[in-house]
């Protein structure tokens, strides 16, 4: 599969997922989400709180706009619908860079600060990319535990029943030499 084509998949189920995921969200009380559950940034609504922070940290260091942040656990917003607002956007905005993404700079190098390793690191842009979306892959999958086991059900969340994946991204043979 080309890079981009595999991005723009990246990004599409990133924004179908989150959709899926603050929709079930909105069914709990705003105490529900807040309760520590002993997840990694404790409860759900600081484990969606951690996905916005790092995607927007993500974009400051892609974009050369820096999105400063003092920890990783750091609340962006404690109300719920402003939380969901921010993460649609940022969704947005990640779907647009990557679709205006020219495939020469998936290679090309990204120098930042790591807030982890507290030295400069430089990266490929693609494996930057692909790193933010398999972050957000790994931290959902932590919220649709807690939601599991508070009793609520998030539907499907494999790639394969996202509306169209077999077709917009992977056109058949076919489709192509007809």
């Amino acid at each position: 599969m080309h890079e981009m084509r595999f991005l723009t998949l990246m990004a599409d189920y990133n924004r179908w997922m989150n959709e899926k995921l603050y929709a079930v969200c909105a069914q709990m009380p705003d105490e529900t989400r807040k309760r520590d559950l002993g997840a990694f940034f404790r409860s759900i609504h600081g484990t969606l709180n951690h996905l916005l922070l790092v995607d927007l940290l993500w974009l400051g260091r892609i974009t050369g706009n820096p999105f400063p942040i003092q920890s990783l656990d750091q609340e962006l917003h404690a109300d719920f619908l402003t939380l969901k607002c921010e993460r649609q956007k940022t969704d947005g905005i990640l779907a647009a860079r990557v679709a205006e993404l020219h495939p020469a700079r998936f290679t090309e190098p990204l120098t930042y600060t790591s807030l982890v390793k507290k030295e400069s690191v430089m990266l490929p842009l693609g494996l930057i990319l692909t790193h933010l979306f398999h972050h957000q892959t790994h931290h959902r999958g932590q919220i649709t535990t807690l939601i599991s086991q508070l009793g609520y059900d998030m539907g499907d969340t494999d790639m394969i029943f996202m509306p169209d994946a077999g077709t917009a991204y992977f056109p058949s043979r076919l489709a192509a030499e007809a």
